[in-house]
């Protein structure tokens, strides 16, 4: 089969052109659409210059699952401003990207563009279940390393990471990563489960930073034989290494399910092929005018119909 399936991790775009594109950018009723304007210029240079065959807007129908949570509790929770006793806690955005959500959902939706989000999931999950299902290559553009763990030479997976908007992408295949961290896709979700993030609330284990388990991937092949190594007395551990790992076994024996992303999600059917026309033009014209679209819309439109 010929073709090309796009990912794109939604949610890591819009910030990404929220970010980059002035909030001077607005609607003629004054409200910021630098986000909305800003993910339609990128998906347009996504497409000129990849030319993928399929492509699906993927979403975070739950940014921080609870059954994630009950795992590791520090999961995400800086990233918190409410908590919710029911539904998904409120993630921390910008005042002014909020209200730009349901835009950008609305016009991906009179394109005709697949947006799929299931709860309770998160947008790597989704990018993970497609991509574990498909038949055709993949690209999947994030600016999330969590999922150079899906690169897979064999299949035609590779990561698109956005350096500087999407005009300069970090192609990211096993080559790449091994040079980079001394892993492929599959050890890259061991690494980052053993020198822990920050930025998603994940500890890792205590002394043990990126080189240093990248030196232990290398030495024993996986998480499953660093372990059996912390039971070998033979094995080639200093003693620090061997207290620290033992000592963190309760989170070495959860971590696993949260770093590594689902590829079970009970995805909707969709068509994913990328649309030349419209789905619903009318929609797209009366959100163009109220959301002053213009040009970007324009640009994408013309892209999609060539």
């Amino acid at each position: 089969m010929t073709g090309r399936l796009m990912l794109l991790d939604t949610a890591s775009l819009y910030f990404r052109a929220y970010f980059g594109v002035p909030e001077s950018v607005k609607a003629p009723d004054g409200t910021p659409v630098n986000a909305v304007r800003g993910l339609l210029e990128f998906i347009d240079r996504l497409v000129r210059d990849h030319r993928p065959s399929d492509l699906v807007a993927c979403m975070d129908a739950d940014w921080r699952p609870q059954w994630r949570v009950d795992l590791i509790p520090s999961y995400k929770a800086h990233r918190v401003a409410e908590e919710h006793a029911t539904g998904p806690d409120e993630e921390e955005v910008p005042d002014t990207l909020s209200p730009q959500v349901p835009v950008i959902e609305a016009v991906l939706d009179a394109l005709g563009i697949a947006r799929v989000g299931v709860e309770p999931y998160e947008a790597d999950d989704v990018i993970g279940t497609f991509t574990a299902h498909a038949k055709i290559p993949v690209d999947i553009v994030t600016g999330d390393r969590d999922l150079y763990q899906l690169v897979d030479d064999a299949r035609g997976v590779r990561v698109l990471y956005p350096l500087k908007g999407v005009g300069t992408l970090q192609l990211t295949d096993e080559a790449w990563l091994r040079e980079k961290y001394g892993v492929d896709g599959r050890g890259y979700a061991d690494l980052a489960l053993l020198r822990g993030d920050p930025s998603d609330g994940l500890p890792g284990v205590p002394g043990i930073g990126e080189k240093t388990a990248a030196k232990l991937l290398a030495e024993f092949g996986d998480l499953a034989g660093i372990m059996a190594a912390v039971e070998d007395p033979k094995a080639k551990l200093t003693p620090s290494q061997r207290k620290r790992l033992d000592e963190s076994r309760p989170y070495v024996a959860v971590a696993p399910k949260v770093v590594k992303v689902a590829d079970d999600v009970p995805l909707p059917d969709v068509d994913t092929a990328l649309p030349r026309t419209p789905r619903d033009p009318a929609a797209l014209d009366e959100l163009a005018t109220r959301w002053g679209l213009g040009g970007s819309l324009h640009r994408l439109l013309t892209t999609l119909h060539t």
